[in-house]
């Protein structure tokens, strides 16, 4: 990894549709290095997938809800079990197992809060958990999808510059 390669993942982190041609162009490269370049971070796994972010008032999932979740059962075998059991629910965004007084923090989103007790209700129906707690977002002030780049480890140490 360069600092060329850091500007694509810049780049493509803004937009993923962008061009080939136009993300070289931008970083100063001809068209076929910038693609193979680009696939190199896809078969190494830098780059995990490419995706379209959606308005959540467009699709009606406007309500986020932070569900910490603990547990009396610390197995692998329930964990196995539990992460299945989130799995299966859409509304479920991220998954986490925290350090802490939280075993484990769900970020869920759904239409409104009735939707979000219909979920909680076939969540605990599901598994065993020993208690739930439900923090409601009141406003979204920071939301981003993007990765800082400045902390990757790149192969020429003076590239930290851009």
């Amino acid at each position: 990894m360069d600092r060329l390669d850091r500007k694509i993942l810049r780049l493509l982190q803004e937009d993923s549709t962008l061009a080939v041609a136009d993300l070289a162009k931008k970083v100063g490269l001809s068209t076929t290095p910038c693609w193979r370049r680009i696939q190199k971070m896809e078969e190494d796994g830098v780059i995990k997938r490419r995706v379209a972010i959606l308005d959540p008032e467009k699709v009606n999932t406007k309500v986020t809800v932070f569900v910490s979740i603990r547990t009396a059962t610390h197995s692998i075998e329930w964990l196995r079990r539990f992460s299945e059991v989130v799995a299966e629910f859409p509304e479920v965004v991220e998954f986490y197992r925290m350090s802490g007084d939280v075993d484990y923090l769900l970020r869920v989103v759904v239409p409104d809060i009735a939707a979000y007790d219909a979920f909680y209700k076939r969540m605990i129906a599901k598994i065993e958990i020993r208690d739930v707690s439900s923090a409601f977002a009141m406003e979204q002030i920071k939301y981003s999808t993007q990765l800082p780049l400045e902390y990757m480890i790149l192969e020429n140490a003076k590239s930290n510059e851009d």
